[in-house]
């Protein structure tokens, strides 16, 4: 199955919790079936991304970036590679890579879906359709910084960091779902 397919049976399967949630699954379900290079990087009118709430086996902490081009503590993630085939595999692939950490497992169920607008890679204003998913850590987990990262930390959930309110529904999603 192609990344494309798979991320148009990810998101015609997956049962939004909230109508918002529901709103924006029609609408990444209408872009997606619209563009048959959605899940490509070079889609300049955006494209879908896959994004890792990476939870410590406990589920009290969660590891978050600060990420050097946005200036913010956001979870991990990124890109689609031409390699992948699935959604949830390029999420896990992210989260493996920019944490360091090997022995993660993911729930390939979606636990939150959103739309921003940035200028990414393509030095371009575009848009990332990021699909959200859970990825747990195994005891002992420790991350390990990587170039795509100013500082990367396990936070408790109950004391974010300061900038991080709008990761709140998020990571609550997150805990929801373990």
């Amino acid at each position: 199955m192609s990344l494309h397919a798979d991320t148009m049976s990810t998101l015609d399967s997956w049962k939004a919790p909230t109508a918002a949630q529901e709103s924006l699954r029609q609408a990444f379900i209408g872009f997606v079936a619209a563009r048959a290079d959605s899940c490509a990087r070079s889609c300049e009118a955006g494209h879908v991304t896959a994004s890792a709430v990476v939870l410590d086996h406990t589920g009290e902490h969660v590891l978050l970036t600060l990420h050097p081009r946005v200036g913010r503590w956001l979870q991990l993630g990124g890109h689609c590679e031409p390699g992948d085939t699935a959604l949830a595999e390029a999420a896990l692939r992210e989260a493996a890579e920019e944490s360091g950490m090997s022995g993660l497992t993911i729930d390939t169920d979606p636990i939150h879906l959103d739309v921003h607008p940035i200028t990414c890679s393509l030095g371009v204003p575009t848009r990332h359709f990021d699909v959200r998913f859970a990825v747990h850590a195994p005891a002992g987990a420790e991350p390990v910084r990587s170039s795509e990262s100013d500082d990367l930390r396990w936070w408790p959930i109950g004391a974010l960091p300061a900038g991080s309110e709008d990761l709140t529904e998020l990571i609550a999603a997150a805990v929801d779902h373990a």
